[in-house]
């Protein structure tokens, strides 16, 4: 046995004699005596669905429940809480399905030690990382998109086709074997009732929680992160955030085709500040370049200063083909920022009906997403007013709120009593390598 695998089981062992008294007999009382084994692929506070991954582990820990997490990646402030054990997966040389394996071998089996020597533990997974029959927390429906890939390269469609029947097919045998799942929106509990075939009584819905860093823009901020993009105080100012993948999911190409439209128009004097990488950005750098519109569009590439390019921008623009809630539109309202989105988004449901004007029916449609920036264009103070009441909103609904809720989620459920049974469906033996 390797002396990792040794450092897993001693640890495991001590949590074993600590959680005895509490998990032998009877049902758990108290959500703080809990073990809980957590798998996914990052655990950090950088932004997206890793934030959320984090903020849970990181109430779990707060609450004083022991927490095993099985991941690539776990941010060092994380890493170093006495109630957190960690268990890193592979990463084989940056081969995306390789790692994919060895985070779900991992996952399964941590997951049977732990529930071998702490039969009350519960095991939380996102989505088809991982193989394990507990609950399942999903934030995309690979059904749902199974891949644009007109106009992308022959090696990328050929890769997207394998995986989206690959992932299609462990989809509906993982997610129908959970005991129960949680959702982050109403829209992906509806893709998972009807495209995967799971009992309505099966799935929760718990919205994503906000960070206290998204606040209200003060002007010294706004004027601050002006200076910062060399961007004039009075200049409108559109953003964009998100990746440029190949299958064209967060609609970049929609934004483009309205924004050469509206750069056409004398009065349009707004410039777009783009972040995001991604394999297709090369591309895109090129086509801007070629456009002669370079000087109405800044192209940053990845970049972790998200919360400064919000503070210098008007709106947030995100016409995203699929999107199973969309935080990066969640933030921006937080911030006071109007944000233009596609109705299909699971954040839209979230929107009042006064602000209907911003959700884009659809996310083929460049000239209607024109005529909806010319609006706000025409109004840039309203909007800033009119969004204030519903950021104030999505502030009050923090990660604690959401991570509470997911606890009461799961303390609603019995975690399936055949421990045996699910280690040799999944295949578990053994201790980690």
């Amino acid at each position: 046995m390797s002396a990792g695998a040794r450092n897993n089981t001693n640890l495991i062992e001590t949590d074993r004699v600590l959680a005895d008294r509490n998990e032998s007999h009877g049902p758990v009382r108290d959500p703080a005596n809990r073990t809980w084994v957590l798998v996914a692929g990052d655990f950090h506070r950088a932004g997206g669905m890793d934030r959320a991954n984090a903020e849970f582990a990181a109430y779990l820990c707060s609450i004083g429940a022991t927490v095993h997490l099985v991941s690539h990646r776990v941010e060092d402030e994380l890493a170093a809480h006495p109630k957190v054990r960690i268990h890193l997966a592979k990463r084989t040389g940056g081969v995306h399905f390789l790692a994919q394996r060895h985070l779900d071998q991992l996952g399964r089996t941590i997951a049977a030690q732990v529930i071998s020597r702490t039969p009350r533990a519960r095991v939380l997974v996102n989505g088809v990382n991982c193989e394990w029959p507990d609950i399942d927390w999903v934030h995309y429906v690979h059904r749902e998109w199974m891949t644009r890939t007109v106009g992308a390269p022959l090696w990328f469609r050929l890769k997207q086709s394998i995986d989206s029947r690959s992932h299609a097919r462990k989809e509906l045998r993982v997610l129908n074997a959970a005991r129960v799942m949680i959702a982050n929106s109403e829209r992906t509990r509806a893709d998972l009732i009807r495209d995967v075939g799971v009992a309505p009584e099966r799935v929760r819905t718990v919205y994503l929680g906000c960070g206290p860093e998204w606040q209200t823009i003060t002007s010294d901020r706004r004027a601050a992160a002006r200076a910062w993009l060399g961007v004039p105080l009075q200049r409108p100012l559109a953003a964009f955030v998100g990746g440029f993948g190949h299958d064209s999911r967060k609609g970049f190409d929609t934004l483009w085709t309205a924004w050469k439209s509206l750069c056409a128009r004398p009065e349009w004097d707004a410039d777009l500040i783009v972040a995001g990488g991604g394999r297709a950005l090369p591309h895109w750098r090129d086509t801007i370049e070629r456009s002669g519109l370079g000087s109405r569009v800044r192209m940053l590439g990845f970049c972790d200063r998200v919360p400064d390019i919000l503070a210098a921008a008007d709106v947030l623009v995100s016409p995203v083909r699929y999107e199973s809630y969309g935080l990066n539109v969640q933030e921006a309202i937080c911030c006071g920022v109007p944000a233009i989105v596609s109705r299909s988004a699971g954040v839209a449901e979230r929107y009042p009906v006064e602000l209907d004007e911003l959700l884009l029916p659809d996310a083929e449609n460049a000239d209607d997403l024109a005529e909806r920036m010319l609006h706000w264009h025409s109004r840039i103070d309203e909007f800033k007013r009119r969004i204030a009441p519903f950021g104030a909103t999505l502030r009050g609904w923090t990660w604690q709120d959401m991570a509470a809720q997911m606890v009461a989620v799961a303390e609603s459920t019995e975690q399936s009593s055949n421990v045996a049974d699910s280690c040799g469906r999944n295949g578990v033996e053994g201790a980690p390598e």
